[in-house]
């Protein structure tokens, strides 16, 4: 067990103002840019990561929880996406098991003909998975089907399906992204917004950025300059193009998907329930994690990019109805512990802005250089983060903005807190310290290891955040350091001013926690069930 590296955000500060030319320049600190950083620092490059708001704080700590190959890609025929995730989801489960485990899966069949249809269909998913498989597919009769779902409703029920993927903790999975990309020398900053491509010559040279918190201004210079901002890339886009006095097309239309979380009691036991089709022909999920059960998702286009979106009632109602036709018993609105939503970057076809468009390892994700040598890349799924981060870097070195320096090394590689040996569990258990993996002995050492702030939450938990976590507000511990907020949103509202206490102790004289904004969030997440005094 080794020590972990300080967060100390006035060294990182101080570390970014010293006078250097990075390899490379990357500005977004979700799975996409974290696994660039990573993969980056592996080499041997020298590389410095900007992230306006926290790690992970947008769509990257809102995903379904999956790590999984794609069942309704095989539908569509995308054998090769599918062939790619599959494999790479070994990866993710075995560089951070204490934060990623296989998930066994029942479809309930209503209908005959289902079971047949969809098992052969989860067959050949097992075939293409091949070594990197995680469990047999089974076909199941009613008796078994309700043995391992005794949550799923009982009348007309003719058989199912079991198949094998993996969950994940997707914010505390970034977080140990970004650590292990720290421990290879590189440098990481939340609440550090890019304002600003700099160029020379036509050529994107370096950034201009504004740490959030005092307004200081730096400007850093680097080889290479890497946009992976989400659904957020088009605007640093247009600023770079504007510079250059051209103009481009966004490449981005953002869909969101939306998630429920209710007591786990709907659908107790260890196993997630699949509907392969339902009324609109989507898929829907109803996953344990943590302690509750997951409800979703949604696919529903939006035109603007709000920071914290919000379900539409339709959305709502709509994994309400569809869960109500699966499970004995029916969820309602009064049962919501908390929603929350992520903004897809689903990608337009390139081609008429003046950019080239890449041919991409996965069709998920897209990468384009422009004109000025900024490597923009978006879409993909958490599932294929290390493979887009592959993708990204080759893509530089083929545009020559960045010099090669060895090949890929993050295959097999395990991230901070990864147990030697083992498969742990505790996905399906509420939160504690399992979810910290061989660090846990020193988070239990902290002061107030035994004071519990909220369930699965204790002091020292937060004084490990701040120490060596990079949080910085309220928000920061109970959205993403712990997954409160995305648990039971009036807990978390609950627990925010000891939250806000402990920060106060381990952070500089002054600092604002914004707890204030905190509990208006809390608030939003579970406004729209009405259950936040529940």
């Amino acid at each position: 067990m080794t020590t972990p590296l300080p967060t100390d955000r006035a060294a990182l500060l101080a570390r970014l103002a010293e006078p250097r030319k990075y390899d490379i320049a990357i500005v977004g600190g979700g799975a996409t840019g974290l696994g660039v950083a990573l993969d980056a620092a592996q080499r041997g490059h020298s590389v410095v990561l900007i992230e306006a708001h926290d790690f992970a704080k947008g769509t990257s700590s809102r995903a379904t929880k999956l790590v999984h190959g794609g069942v309704r890609y095989l539908a569509q025929g995308n054998i090769h996406l599918v062939r790619e995730a599959l494999h790479e989801r070994v990866h993710i489960l075995g560089s951070a098991p204490h934060l990623a485990q296989p998930l066994a899966f029942v479809m309930p069949s209503y209908k005959l003909w289902e079971t047949p249809f969809y098992g052969t269909g989860l067959k050949m998913y097992d075939a293409l998975a091949g070594k990197a498989g995680l469990g047999r597919t089974e076909w199941l009769g009613a008796a078994e089907t309700l043995h391992l779902l005794p949550g799923a409703r009982p009348q007309g029920l003719k058989g199912g399906v079991k198949y094998w993927d993996g969950q994940f903790d997707d914010a505390r999975l970034a977080l140990a992204i970004a650590r292990t990309a720290a421990a290879h020398g590189a440098l990481l900053l939340n609440y550090c917004e890019a304002t600003e491509v700099l160029h020379d010559a036509g050529r994107a040279v370096g950034l201009r950025v504004r740490d959030a918190e005092s307004g200081r201004e730096w400007r850093i210079q680097a080889g290479c300059i890497v946009n992976a901002t989400g659904v957020w890339v088009d605007a640093l886009r247009q600023q770079d193009a504007r510079a250059a006095g051209q103009a481009v097309q966004p490449m981005v239309a953002p869909s969101q998907g939306v998630h429920v979380v209710v007591d786990q009691s709907f659908s107790p036991g260890e196993h997630a329930l699949l509907v392969p089709s339902t009324a609109d022909g989507r898929v829907l999920f109803a996953v344990p994690w943590l302690g509750k059960l997951i409800l979703g998702t949604t696919d529903t286009p939006r035109h603007d990019l709000p920071l914290e979106p919000e379900p539409f009632e339709r959305e709502l109602d709509f994994i309400l109805r569809e869960a109500a036709n699966y499970l004995r018993r029916a969820p309602a609105r009064t049962d919501i512990l908390s929603t929350w939503v992520g903004l897809r970057p689903l990608v337009k076809p390139g081609g008429d802005d003046g950019e080239g468009a890449t041919k991409s390892i996965s069709r998920e994700h897209t990468v384009r250089v422009s004109r000025s040598g900024l490597v923009t890349v978006t879409g993909g799924k958490w599932t294929t983060y290390r493979a887009m981060a592959e993708d990204v870097l080759a893509h530089c070195v083929q545009a020559g903005v960045l010099l090669p320096r060895g090949a890929a090394r993050t295959a097999g590689l395990q991230l901070v807190g990864a147990p030697a040996g083992g498969r742990p569990t505790g996905l399906n258990q509420p939160p504690g310290l399992h979810l910290y993996g061989t660090e846990a002995p020193l988070v239990a050492g902290l002061p107030g290891a035994g004071r519990e702030l909220a369930p699965g939450l204790t002091e020292a938990m937060v004084r490990f955040a701040a120490r060596h976590e990079y949080a910085r507000t309220v928000e920061d511990v109970l959205a993403r350091r712990s997954r409160q907020l995305f648990l039971h949103a009036a807990e978390a509202a609950r627990a925010a001013p000891a939250v806000a206490a402990v920060l106060a102790d381990e952070l500089e004289p002054g600092h604002d926690h914004a707890l204030p904004a905190f509990l208006k969030l809390a608030g939003g997440y579970a406004q729209h069930p009405g259950a936040a005094a529940a």
